[in-house]
């Protein structure tokens, strides 16, 4: 039977060999070993990345995804079918949430635009009467914050979730490429400060829907960022946060701070 390398199969299937390091500590891509105490792998281990990556997209844990796999190796298509569903039920319900979120916070930014719009140009120093030193009105649009973490945010722990996932993206390829010019694009002269653990950025407040969005389905593949948006006026400021392990990627994708 036909064996690869490692650096052969990172190029057959697209997953970086750092990545597939992680899936074998994992459990979740197991390899055999040369007697020069190289990796080596079957081909079935390309099918194996496929399954991995298409239930990675599908926003299931590693755990989830190990459970899945035994599954697929040793049932009928029907068990498959029968274990996936309810979790696929369950990652439903949770987009069908944010989507509910992102649509609220959308019309905040909406209203608060307007607002920032009927105000007066003056040219004196702000005070009570130009309206930013006012007490809002009765739904009027205040300063927003929005924090994604991987899971729902119902308890306080939960704000913290992305130290504990796992460091690895399931975007390869010409996806990942993609991903890095959507955010270089979104962030186009955006002011960079280093804030603990990460970069702070400070943009125009009409990127805010832009920005809520990518970071969403940025938590799909890469659930170790911190992401906390701030809209304060017509400014927004984006905090993104990574363990170490992380830092590299996230340079990569928001540039270095300043």
């Amino acid at each position: 039977m036909r064996t690869m390398r490692i650096s052969q199969l990172a190029e057959r299937s697209g997953v970086p060999a750092t990545t597939l390091r992680f899936y074998e500590n994992a459990g979740l891509l197991p390899a055999d070993r040369t007697p020069a105490g190289y990796r080596s792998y079957g081909e079935d281990a390309v099918e194996r990345l496929a399954f991995i990556g298409a239930a990675k997209h599908l926003g299931l844990p590693l755990e989830e995804i190990g459970e899945l796999l035994r599954v697929w190796e040793s049932g009928a298509c029907h068990e498959v079918k029968a274990d996936l569903r309810p979790r696929i039920a369950d990652r439903l319900n949770e987009a069908e949430r944010r989507t509910a979120e992102l649509t609220a916070f959308t019309a905040s930014l909406h209203t608060t635009l307007e607002h920032l719009d009927a105000l007066p140009d003056r040219a004196g120093p702000c005070d009570p009467e130009c309206g930013f030193l006012a007490p809002p009105a009765k739904g009027a649009a205040q300063p927003v914050d929005v924090i994604l973490t991987p899971r729902r945010q119902v308890a306080a722990e939960e704000l913290e979730s992305w130290r504990t996932a796992p460091v690895a993206c399931s975007l390869t390829g010409g996806a990942f490429s993609e991903r890095v010019d959507q955010w270089h694009q979104v962030l186009d002269g955006a002011d960079r400060r280093p804030i603990d653990e990460g970069v702070r950025l400070t943009l125009p407040a009409d990127r805010a829907g832009a920005i809520a969005e990518l970071a969403a389905s940025e938590q799909q593949c890469c659930r170790f960022f911190d992401f906390r948006i701030h809209l304060d006026g017509q400014r927004l400021h984006l905090e993104v946060r990574a363990l170490e392990e992380g830092a590299e990627l996230l340079t990569d994708l928001f540039g270095p701070a300043s």
